[in-house]
């Protein structure tokens, strides 16, 4: 049971930063697009495996930004590029479940 409790308290961490917290934000809003358009069970499957890869990147995000910065606080072109590279596979899964949601939206308008 320890190892739950350590693993919701993480959560909970990840929650006080806010790039996470604005993802969990537009989870809400998907959630919400999903019921106002009846969205199947198939897309219903998407939309939280979309919501589950995006949240699940920005929290390995921020956990490699306070890796970076306690490990080499000043500025080094090293940090600079590997905290780009885990910012853009954010981006790039944020993408990826924009671009899915609005085909789900578009097929049921």
């Amino acid at each position: 049971m320890n190892k739950f409790r350590v693993a919701f308290d993480g959560l909970y961490q990840a929650l006080k930063h806010q790039s996470v917290f604005v993802q969990f934000v537009f989870m809400i809003f998907a959630l919400i697009a999903s019921f106002v358009f009846k969205f199947t069970y198939l897309e219903n499957l998407i939309l939280g495996l979309c919501i589950g890869l995006v949240i699940v990147t920005e929290i390995i995000n921020t956990c490699i930004e306070k890796i970076c910065d306690f490990m080499s606080p000043e500025t080094d072109e090293r940090i600079k590029l590997i905290k780009d590279m885990s910012a853009g596979a954010v981006l790039f899964a944020a993408l990826v479940s924009l671009i899915l949601g609005l085909m789900m939206v578009i097929n049921h308008l």
